[in-house]
């Protein structure tokens, strides 16, 4: 249908179902609509990523890169701000999620440009990067977990920790805001130490810091903000240093399909969190969410060792750009480090069905699934354990 009916429609959808929720009082029809409200602010990023990307070249995706992921960062501590506003915690912070995502519908009504062209994405063998990055795998599998639990329960957290509605908002907004400002310098370490220890050292301050929380030590709300900022430094950046270490180990024209891939392994981490840590605190009590944070980076400090590496399948160009990436919001299409026009995993660029000429436009051809096989002779091997 287009981007613009696609963004549209998504649009409409996020604001009955956030306006639903004014009116009905069950818990099961919220979940239903909270559902409903979160694919349908999916399909507007990818269809704004998918926009962006068909205007910008591949000298300007950093830049452009950069700008989205500062704007999409901002808007998500503004919206934690904005919750200051509305210490009732009643229907008015519903009525304005619905201006905003009505709002949202302005430039793009307005705007001059055509649609972008239609791609039609090619299989991406999940199995290939399953066996070849499975270390980066787990990394943003527990990332998913980490930043998925913070988002749902950290603001019970607060309030457990009988922090007031526009404290709790602080609480949040003041995580997201450190982590934006850290991704840069972070990289930078990780540019100079390597990926690999970079990530331990992040698990093992992310260890730390997470004991004292776990319910034997009060904190003042001052202190709070403190460790607040910490996490958003530490989980905030474990998601690009993963996808930083996963792209030094793939070649560049598989990179589209190692997005694809990340992004589902960090998604299904985001599920699980909240699940699995709301069930733990409703039983055991709000301190069980830091317990949580302290298993999930003890975790990474067991399993991520830069003794693992043999180094036998970076890529050419290795080490990658490091790319900030706070929120984990932005599709391959943006990333500097990827060209979709050379990439395997994806089939050429299509038009709009509407607009081409039966007699004159080609039919596309299959090689792009065909591609993204495996070169004869190439085994699936581990890319970054040693042999047993």
């Amino acid at each position: 249908i287009g981007h613009i009916r696609a963004y549209a429609a998504s649009a409409a959808f996020v604001t009955v179902a956030v306006l639903v929720q004014i009116l009905v009082d069950n818990l099961w029809v919220w979940l239903v609509l909270r559902f409903i409200a979160g694919a349908a602010m999916v399909t507007q990023f990818i269809g704004i990523e998918s926009w962006l990307n068909e205007q910008t070249d591949n000298e300007r995706r950093g830049t452009v890169f950069a700008f989205y992921m500062v704007m999409s960062s901002l808007g998500t501590v503004l919206g934690q701000v904005a919750l200051t506003y509305f210490p009732q915690m009643d229907y008015r912070p519903l009525v304005f999620v619905a201006i905003c995502s009505v709002m949202s519908l302005v430039p793009v009504a307005l705007t001059r440009r055509l649609h972008p062209a239609l791609q039609v994405p090619a299989p991406i063998h999940a199995k290939y990067y399953l066996e070849r990055v499975p270390m980066s795998m787990t990394v943003l599998l527990i990332a998913g977990m980490l930043t998925g639990a913070f988002y749902a329960l950290a603001p019970v957290y607060g309030l457990g920790a009988n922090l007031n509605s526009e404290q709790v908002a602080m609480f949040v907004a003041i995580s997201v805001a450190a982590g934006v400002l850290a991704q840069w310098p972070v990289g930078w370490v990780a540019d100079k130490l390597g990926r690999v220890l970079t990530i331990r050292v992040n698990a093992v301050l992310l260890f730390v810091l997470a004991l004292p929380l776990t319910g034997w030590l009060d904190f003042t709300y001052t202190w709070l903000l403190v460790f607040s900022a910490a996490f958003g430094v530490l989980q905030f950046t474990l998601y690009p240093l993963g996808a930083a270490f996963a792209n030094d180990n793939v070649d560049p024209d598989r990179r589209v399909g190692l997005s694809a891939i990340l992004y589902m392994v960090y998604g299904l981490g985001a599920c699980l969190g909240p699940l699995v840590v709301g069930i733990l605190m409703d039983t055991l009590g709000s301190h069980f969410y830091f317990i949580f944070v302290a298993v999930c980076s003890g975790l990474l400090v067991t399993l991520v060792r830069p003794q693992k590496i043999t180094g036998d399948t970076l890529s050419q160009d290795a080490p990658t750009e490091f790319v900030p990436m706070p929120n984990m919001q932005t599709s391959a299409a943006l990333d500097p480090r990827v060209d979709i026009t050379s990439d395997i995993s994806h089939d050429p660029v299509l038009d709009d069905p509407i607009e081409t000429d039966p007699d004159t436009t080609p039919v596309a051809s299959e090689s792009g699934s065909e591609g993204a096989e495996l070169p004869s002779g190439q085994s699936q091997t581990n890319g970054e354990l040693k042999p047993q």
